[in-house]
């Protein structure tokens, strides 16, 4: 009983480090790149919709030879963003949201690279080579984001995964700019002219590059080191309850990764920001699909078939992308969320009994 408290309380410790460190990681990725003269558009697409988190928590657990929880996790956090962050934005939001064209792409894109992945799981072919095909996809989809941007088809998202930026708005217009719509209008330019009052003037100058760059790698760092604690406490709860590392993966682990996710659309429901909704979500799912899947097949570590997934698991996953799909097409309501979340509680409830192998 001791050691399952004391796995719990640091699964929790790793938690608070993983949020902290991935904070601190987009933040200064954002000021680094915009320092740098890199398009914030594009380091808008790359934060938003990036799960360097789940990377991590997956990189740590094939390390200590736990690809089921590896996997468990990527799957979980997929179903988690749709069935509950997406579900949140769409209950939260106070009328119905119109999605654009860019939104439906993302969304068919997102069902595509689902399909994909589950006939590779059914199959058993996620292997080295299919891995390697997963990672050269995410190559590409940041490409294609990068000459989207170029050519100037592609609007950046208005949020992040953090809401928090040091180098603070001075004026009016761009505290409603802010980091909501990722302008570097927050850092002040010498041309305009000087309307702040006198006592204003002495507010804190913005820190050197070197200093955001040091910030950067702590907080890679620091998600390295949480990724390390989730996996290993999760392992050692999951054996204490005598559940597999999927089914751990796939419900705690993967809920608890996956809160910065619903925050956001939480948020974005609430100000009508379907588009932050949906950019979120999908890039968050191709990001997991493609990257953290391939580095798991890549990583070819040998799995106890008595503790792998099971064909649920996989429909879920698929079914979760094609309502992700339907919504975006024909239009969202609360009604849709709230079916959406209560799917997402049966799932979970299924996992602890009848799936918990």
């Amino acid at each position: 009983m001791d050691t399952l408290c004391f796995n719990t309380a640091t699964l929790i410790a790793g938690v608070f480090v993983l949020d902290y460190g991935a904070d601190k990681f987009l933040d200064h990725t954002v000021i680094v790149g915009r320092r740098l003269g890199i398009s914030p558009t594009l380091i808008a697409l790359l934060t938003a919709g990036a799960e360097y988190e789940e990377l991590a928590v997956v990189v740590a657990a094939i390390l200590q030879h736990r690809s089921p929880l590896a996997l468990g996790n990527v799957m979980g956090s997929a179903i988690s963003n749709i069935l509950g962050a997406f579900s949140l934005g769409l209950l939260f939001n106070p009328g119905g949201m119109e999605f654009d064209r860019s939104a439906k792409i993302y969304s068919a894109l997102l069902l595509s690279v689902n399909t994909l992945f589950v006939a590779l799981a059914f199959f058993d072919q996620l292997n080295r080579v299919t891995g390697g095909i997963l990672i050269a996809m995410f190559a590409l989809y940041i490409i294609s984001i990068g000459y989207a941007i170029y050519k100037g088809i592609s609007e950046p998202p208005e949020m992040s995964d953090s809401d928090s930026d040091e180098e603070v708005p001075t004026t009016d217009e761009e505290r409603l700019i802010g980091r909501a719509g990722w302008s570097s209008a927050s850092e002040s330019s010498p041309l305009l002219p000087n309307t702040n009052p006198p006592q204003e003037d002495n507010r804190k100058l913005p820190q050197p590059l070197y200093q955001h760059v040091l910030q950067l790698f702590f907080g890679l760092l620091a998600l390295s080191l949480s990724g390390y604690i989730l996996a290993h406490s999760a392992g050692a709860i999951a054996d204490s309850l005598q559940l597999s590392g999927t089914v751990f993966g796939l419900t705690v682990i993967a809920f608890a990764t996956t809160l910065p996710e619903k925050l956001i659309c939480v948020l974005s429901g609430l100000r009508g920001q379907g588009g932050i909704v949906v950019a979120t979500t999908a890039g968050s799912n191709i990001f997991l699909l493609t990257l953290c899947v391939g580095v798991v097949a890549v990583a070819g570590g040998p799995v106890d078939q008595s503790d792998t997934f099971v064909l649920f698991d996989l429909v879920i996953v698929w079914m979760s992308a094609l309502c992700f799909a339907t919504v975006v097409f024909l239009g969202a309501c609360r009604i849709a969320g709230l079916v959406l979340l209560a799917a997402y509680i049966v799932f979970l409830i299924l996992e602890f009994t009848v799936y918990k192998r």
